[in-house]
């Protein structure tokens, strides 16, 4: 079985973003509200919607800041789930 891996992200405004897995699966996901529900300084400055369009796809996740800051685990993300 291939492992499974995002191959798109892109940034739908309003702190939301619409990922495409290696499988052609399609999630979009409201990463605003995730925040919102679990404040942490280390996440809260990516409700700043400059900060917010930094992600980037490293290994195969979305990943926010150099040390992976904020990042979610891949089987939550394809299920479009974020607890």
């Amino acid at each position: 079985m291939k492992k499974l891996s995002i191959t798109k992200a892109e940034d739908l405004g309003n702190l939301s973003v619409s990922l495409t897995f290696s499988d052609d699966t399609v999630q979009i996901l409201d990463i605003g509200d995730f925040i919102r529900r679990h404040p942490h300084p280390q996440y809260n400055k990516y409700l700043n919607p400059q900060k917010f369009r930094q992600f980037h796809i490293e290994n195969g996740n979305i990943v926010w800041g150099k040390n992976w800051d904020l990042m979610f685990p891949i089987e939550q993300v394809h299920a479009g789930e974020l607890l």
